[in-house]
C-alpha cells in the first residue's frame, strides 16, 4: 500500500502546510504549473515526487520534467498530464491515448477546478486536485490525499488548505 498527496497548479507557492501533509504520504504527485522549481525542490526534500509539466511552466522545469508520466503503482496504471480535460470533455489526443492503453487512474491538472469521477466507458477513474496555488481563479486552495493499494484508489481525502 501507498499513500498518495495529489496537487497541481501550485503557480510558484507552496506552504508550510503543504510540506507538513507530504510528510504524511510515501509519495507526492503534482499535475503540473509548478511555477517555480523551489517548489519541486522543496517536495523532494522531504517525499519521493512525480510530476509533469504545465503550460504555465518555461524551459528549466519542462527539461526536468516530462508533459505526461505513464507509471505503475501498487498494481494500478496510472497516466498524468496537465491538460487532460474530464470525462465526456477530454482535451485533443486524451480520450485516444486513453483508449489505445487504458490507465485505472488518468490525473490532470490545468482547470484549477477539483473533480474525481468514474469514466464508465474507458472504466478509468478520473482525478483533479483542484489547485494548490494563490494564482487563479479559484477560491480554495485544494489538494487530494488517497491510497492505493492491490490496483484500487482507496480512503480518498479532499484536503481544504482555505481561500487563495
Amino acid at each position: 500500500m501507498k499513500k498518495i498527496l495529489l496537487l497541481s497548479d501550485t503557480h510558484g507557492h507552496l506552504d508550510e502546510r503543504i510540506l507538513s501533509l507530504c510528510e504524511t504520504v510515501d509519495e507526492v504527485w503534482h499535475a503540473g504549473d509548478i511555477g517555480d522549481l523551489s517548489v519541486t525542490d522543496r517536495i523532494q526534500k522531504v517525499r519521493p515526487l512525480r510530476a509533469v509539466f504545465g503550460n504555465i511552466d518555461g524551459a528549466e522545469a519542462r527539461r526536468e520534467f516530462p508533459r505526461d508520466q505513464q507509471f505503475d503503482i501498487e498494481g494500478l496504471k496510472v497516466f498524468m498530464t496537465h491538460i487532460g480535460g474530464y470525462p465526456g470533455r477530454y482535451a485533443p489526443g486524451i480520450r485516444e491515448r486513453l483508449s489505445k492503453d487504458p490507465p485505472g487512474l488518468f490525473i490532470c491538472g490545468h482547470s484549477h477546478i477539483l473533480k474525481v469521477m468514474p469514466d464508465k466507458v474507458l472504466k478509468l477513474l478520473h482525478m483533479n486536485p483542484g489547485a494548490a496555488g494563490r494564482s487563479g481563479f479559484h477560491k480554495i486552495r485544494t489538494m487530494l490525499r488517497f491510497k492505493v493499494s492491490e490496483g484500487r484508489v482507496n480512503d480518498l481525502e479532499v484536503i481544504e488548505l482555505g481561500p487563495r
